[in-house]
């Protein structure tokens, strides 16, 4: 039985009438009777009584219609789902974050994927450094990465996000918070927080700023997030120096303030270099044409793309 017999079946049983089911499928009344008759003879059944005023279905028929119904709505159904994964506009994907970019990009991504691509599915995976997220890219646990470069080894496509400037927290009762301006030499005696894992890429960017500075940072606590790095600077254990973005946090007991000289940090979209997946080509594209993502502090859309042309880091 082929699957256009029972298209055309579905359109007599709908119809009963072969002229006006012959229109609705585009082809010869002739060819539609033939290939009816070629079905029942297939099938050993009568399934329509004809005669010169009426054509009626016979309780086969009636029966046929049912299952026909139910097959070719699986049919269709299947076809659509398998046209959405080609596109990708079904599936799952798995996004890295680092610590702060889980605060202050994430929410806004996830509200693109839902409302563009609601049948893509975001895992997320948080807290990641960059050579944790490298890893991840290169053995398909993650198929995208919000990560701060360098890249550790190769194998992945990479594109700049936004370069962050690095700003101050501060308790509120700390002496500093009534300054009109700040820089790095001000916090020569202070004790910072500091994130405790190593390879973090804010940590070497916080030690650069401070030699530079002339001194070398007293490392008073480490924190293993951004979250509890905060509650240390609202106890007024210490300040520390973290990417603008981390102010889309607001913490009751802290305050940001800009820093004169201090150094910045680069936020970045990564995937791996020979990934061709649909989904993650869909999502990259919905991220770089949304409208939202150019409201996103530092102009997240405008370094989103909808394909990676440049291979290697920017």
């Amino acid at each position: 039985m082929e699957l256009r017999h029972l298209r055309y079946f579905a359109a007599v049983a709908e119809t009963c009438h072969f002229g006006q089911a012959a229109e609705r499928l585009h082809i010869a009344q002739p060819a539609l009777s033939q290939a009816i008759r070629q079905l029942e003879t297939e099938l050993d059944v009568t399934l329509f009584t004809r005669t010169t005023r009426q054509v009626a279905l016979t309780p086969a028929g009636e029966f046929l219609q049912a299952e026909a119904a139910r097959v070719l709505a699986a049919v269709d159904d299947s076809v659509r789902g398998v046209r959405r994964i080609a596109a990708g506009r079904h599936g799952l994907l798995r996004l890295g974050l680092t610590g702060t970019a889980a605060f202050s990009h994430l929410p806004h991504i996830a509200r693109v994927v839902k409302r563009e691509l609601p049948g893509v599915a975001l895992e997320i995976h948080a807290d990641l450094l960059t050579p944790a997220q490298c890893d991840g890219l290169r053995n398909g646990v993650l198929d995208l990465g919000i990560l701060r470069p360098p890249l550790t080894g190769d194998g992945i496509d990479l594109r700049t996000i936004e370069v962050e400037p690095l700003v101050l927290a501060l308790p509120t009762d700390h002496r500093l918070v009534a300054e009109p301006v700040i820089s790095m030499a001000d916090l020569r005696s202070e004790p910072f927080i500091v994130y405790g894992m190593r390879d973090s890429a804010v940590n070497e960017a916080v030690l650069r700023s401070c030699r530079t500075a002339g001194f070398m940072p007293h490392r008073e606590h480490e924190a293993p997030g951004t979250a509890v790095l905060l509650a240390l600077v609202a106890a007024g254990l210490g300040v520390s120096i973290v990417p603008a973005g981390v102010r889309s946090l607001p913490l009751e007991g802290v305050v940001f303030r800009d820093l004169l000289d201090a150094g910045t940090v680069e936020l970045a979209l990564g995937r791996r270099h020979d990934d061709d997946s649909p989904v993650v080509d869909a999502v990259v594209g919905v991220l770089a044409a949304s409208s939202l993502l150019g409201r996103v502090p530092h102009a997240l859309a405008a370094a989103l793309p909808t394909d990676f042309p440049e291979r290697g880091l920017r």
